[in-house]
């Protein structure tokens, strides 16, 4: 898989870390910010990205709100959910706004390599 450019929001300092810790070692740029509100303001300003990973639980702007933004800027690339628990209705709106994964909480490295292998194969398995 190629290196990826991912904007990921959560407003847990640790969850942040971890994730540009995991996915750093895979040869991914993350680049944090600590809720949707400063996820959308940082994604007005640079819009290349290839993945979008948000928590749903945020002050300011949570996760629905900031994909709806996302929609709204026409974002054509990938986005996954993170979240602890998300109710039928929430789960509903975020597949009518075109997310690509939702996963729960706590989120494996195994599991999140899969997922971006799923969502971004390589050219010459996408051919196989």
């Amino acid at each position: 898989m190629r290196p990826l450019r991912i904007l990921y929001a959560d407003d847990v300092p640790e969850m942040r870390d971890l994730a540009r810790i995991a996915l750093g070692r895979e040869g991914h740029t993350v680049e944090c910010a600590a809720d949707g509100e400063i996820a959308l303001a940082h994604f007005r300003v640079d819009r290349a990205f290839d993945l979008v990973i948000t928590d749903h639980h945020m002050p300011n702007r949570n996760g629905l709100e900031f994909v709806t933004g996302l929609r709204q800027l026409d974002f054509p690339g990938r986005i996954m959910v993170f979240s602890s628990e998300l109710s039928e209705l929430v789960t509903r709106q975020y597949r009518t706004l075109g997310v690509d994964r939702i996963l729960f909480k706590p989120v494996f490295p195994a599991t999140l390599r899969q997922t971006l292998a799923d969502l971004f194969p390589s050219p010459c398995h996408a051919a196989a």
